[in-house]
């Protein structure tokens, strides 16, 4: 049974800190005992400065009803520890989520994800990608075009720029990318895509060498046309 085990779990699991600005964490059951990625999941309550000790956890999820102003708290707390971050609210406004977005933070909006996503969002946090909830990457696609409008002067100087940055890809690539807009993780990519999560992963990273991207948060971005309004 102990050799089983050690098939199963290869490599260390990871260390989340959950830190609750108000209220209770709403997933009391979550990470399952067997997760075969995330094996402890720990409270933290504000001022968090416990998050503040290097190697004290691998992935942060701030659950919270305000980003605009919690998430600015748990950054100061953490201080130069650099640890993904996975914001969780209620809020879907796009302002909201833009602000999240170029913090470097994934973004799941309450009700529009369920724990086998969180987990994927915490295994991409891992590994630079920015896992959206498909709401979120809405809100997200909604400033680009607010964005694109607002600068409708210059839009086919930049239109034909974000095509000629697209050209770059070959199809498949292409619809990886559209999926990964929409909020999907490599996991999802690869089950409506018919490819292993490896292949996927593949893939990005070949994206994101095209694109000139820092990870998929600045691909999204690129691929979207909006890095010039919502780029850190």
């Amino acid at each position: 049974m102990r050799a089983s085990r050690l098939v199963d779990h290869p490599s260390p699991r990871l260390s989340v800190a959950l830190a609750c600005a108000e209220g209770e964490w709403p997933h009391q059951d979550w990470p399952d005992p067997d997760d075969p990625h995330v094996g402890r999941a720990s409270r933290v309550a504000p001022p968090y400065r416990e998050l503040g000790e290097q190697g004290a956890v691998d992935v942060v999820v701030l659950r919270c009803e305000e980003p605009a102003t919690e998430f600015p708290v748990l950054l100061r707390a953490m201080g130069a520890v650099s640890v993904p971050v996975i914001v969780v609210s209620p809020r879907r406004d796009t302002e909201t989520v833009v602000e999240v977005f170029r913090g470097g933070a994934g973004y799941l909006v309450e009700g529009d994800y369920c724990t086998c996503m969180l987990a994927s969002a915490v295994m991409a946090a891992t590994v630079g990608h920015t896992y959206l909830s498909p709401v979120a990457c809405a809100a997200l696609r909604e400033g680009a075009q607010r964005a694109s409008e607002e600068g409708a002067k210059g839009a086919s100087v930049a239109g034909a720029a974000m095509e000629r940055l697209r050209s770059l890809l070959s199809p498949r690539e292409r619809q990886i990318m559209e999926l990964l807009s929409t909020g999907l993780g490599a996991q999802e990519i690869g089950l409506r895509l018919r490819l292993s999560e490896k292949t996927v992963r593949n893939n990005l990273s070949n994206i994101y060498a095209k694109l000139d991207a820092r990870g998929s948060t600045d691909a999204v971005l690129r691929w979207l046309g909006a890095t010039p309004a919502v780029r850190i």
